[in-house]
């Protein structure tokens, strides 16, 4: 920035800054970072490689070589409730989809974002930002075969997006995908259709084709979610990868997380889920390790359009002032797909079927839970969970002109509520108490802005969580978790953040304290207890 030296000015003087340090004949307005949000879907904290992963991601990589990498970043466990708090700046159920897109009849639980709330999009756009999405929307109800237009008012482009390409629904085939539109109008996939590449190049096309002036750019990937589908040449690139292994993926990942400053090494890597036998009893070890090369042959399809992008940007001058953010929206999945799926015509889903190799359109698998388990190293659990295996995601954050370190780790915790606040203070704009005409719900969230100068972020309040009734809450270093229907576990995270050895009988007054933080939390943000009546 010439001398001006505003990434050492408080985050309240960055606006200021921008104005002080923008080029002669450039008007502030123009000269506002632009903010690029990348999220894939169902992706574990190690599979990248620069969090410890064998995938190959050159692009994430050095995006993280030339940025940073938050060590404890945590999404909301699953997709829509991810996606609801990621757009919003609330916690999932304030935004009205505290479980999935079904309409439950309950204000935190109808399936769509409702009025209550903003999404960063329109905040932006009212702001003058160019506002473009390409991918996975997950917000609205979507019934296969039902009358679509009934949720209209929840679709991107009335929620802030002036260019939207993408799905409504939250899975499907990634060759002939359902509710795929742009802007509102439904559209066919054609000939050679692949929808990672899809995503990509609808977000490059958009960056070309772009007015002078910030961008507000939402890259919402489906990979690597099941079904395993993949390129054939993207899977031969992994054909052996993982003849090793799940035990020894684990170990290798756990070493790397070390070696790399991620994962202390006090901390014990999880024991294998007893759900999942040793590799050198598990049975059909060839199909297994193929199921693993098509899911890393999706990650690395996915990193590779990432890196179109980050060329666009580049190539339209746009890259050195756009902070570009990586994330998860949930950890890896250990859903085991039964029966048929007739909305995509009748593909083969059992969870063991090694007479069919995964990868193809007519195929539509999942990995398994041995895999699930060493996606999420060193973590326990998964999607759906609360416990750290299912809301630990990776975080990179890239921005040249706004983050003087390169390459470093940040252990401040941040939380996908924060990207809203994170947003609006890098672009100088003030989060609205009314939108349109209507009460706007109080942010939640709180700006990572300090953190990319390694300063101290300071949170009021404690982290919350509850999914299907799984919930949690964590102040400083301290977690109270829970599955659905089971007592409270507590963990001091700076010891022993794999959850290995339960504290909670030796502090009953401090699980007493998180549990009336956690119930006062549920009551304020629309909790109601699982399953719903």
């Amino acid at each position: 920035m010439n001398g001006c030296g505003f990434r050492r000015m408080g985050r309240l003087l960055y606006p200021l800054a921008l104005i002080l340090c923008a080029p002669a004949g450039l008007s502030a307005a123009a000269d506002r970072p632009s903010i690029a949000i990348v999220m894939a879907d169902d992706m574990g904290y190690s599979d990248i490689g620069s969090y410890g992963g064998e995938i190959r991601t050159p692009n994430l990589d050095r995006l993280a070589r030339n940025g940073l990498r938050f060590s404890q970043f945590y999404n909301a466990a699953r997709c829509c409730p991810t996606r609801a708090a990621l757009l919003t700046g609330l916690y999932p159920h304030q935004a009205g989809v505290g479980h999935m897109v079904q309409d439950r009849g309950r204000p935190g639980y109808r399936g769509r974002l409702n009025e209550r709330c903003v999404t960063i999009a329109e905040v932006l756009g009212a702001a003058g930002y160019q506002t473009i999405m390409s991918g996975k929307w997950h917000v609205t109800p979507f019934d296969y075969g039902a009358e679509p237009e009934l949720h209209r008012g929840s679709w991107p482009t009335r929620r802030g997006f002036r260019h939207f390409f993408g799905t409504l629904a939250g899975a499907g085939s990634y060759f002939t995908p359902v509710s795929l539109m742009e802007r509102e109008r439904f559209i066919e996939p054609g000939e050679g259709f692949y929808y990672t590449d899809a995503i990509n190049d609808y977000a490059v096309r958009r960056i070309g084709e772009a007015e002078p002036g910030p961008l507000f750019l939402y890259v919402a990937h489906v990979a690597p979610h099941w079904p395993l589908h993949a390129l054939p040449e993207d899977i031969e690139r992994y054909a052996g990868v993982y003849d090793a292994g799940w035990d020894e993926l684990r170990a290798r990942r756990h070493a790397r997380l070390i070696e790399s400053g991620l994962v202390d090494p006090a901390w014990s890597l999880t024991p294998r889920d007893d759900r999942v036998p040793a590799w050198s009893e598990a049975s059909h070890r060839d199909w297994e390790s193929h199921r693993m090369a098509v899911y890393a042959a999706q990650v690395d399809r996915m990193d590779r359009g990432i890196g179109r992008i980050v060329e666009a940007l580049e190539r339209t001058g746009r890259l050195e002032n756009t902070l570009i953010l990586f994330l998860a929206d949930n950890g890896g999945c250990a859903e085991i797909i039964q029966g048929t799926d007739t909305r995509h015509g009748q593909f083969p889903r059992g969870g063991t079927r090694p007479e069919i190799q995964p990868g193809g359109p007519e195929t539509y698998a999942a990995y398994g839970v041995g895999w699930a388990n060493a996606s999420n190293t060193p973590f326990r659990l998964y999607k759906q969970w609360v416990h750290e295996g299912g809301i630990a995601s990776p975080l990179v954050a890239h921005w040249p002109r706004g983050i003087s370190e390169r390459g470093a780790i940040r252990h401040q915790v941040g939380h996908v509520i924060d990207l809203m606040a994170t947003s609006l203070d890098i672009a100088g704009v003030e989060y609205p108490g009314e939108f349109q005409g209507r009460a706007i719900a109080p942010l939640e969230g709180i700006s990572l802005v300090p953190a990319f100068a390694d300063e101290t972020l300071v949170r009021p309040q404690g982290l919350f969580w509850e999914h299907m009734g799984h919930r949690a809450v964590r102040t400083g270093d301290w977690k109270l978790v829970a599955e659905q229907g089971r007592p409270w576990e507590l963990y001091n995270l700076r010891t022993d953040r794999t959850e290995t050895e339960d504290l909670a009988e030796r502090h009953p007054e401090r699980v007493r304290t998180l549990v009336e933080a956690w119930e006062a939390w549920a009551e304020r943000a629309r909790v109601e207890p699982w399953p719903l009546p």
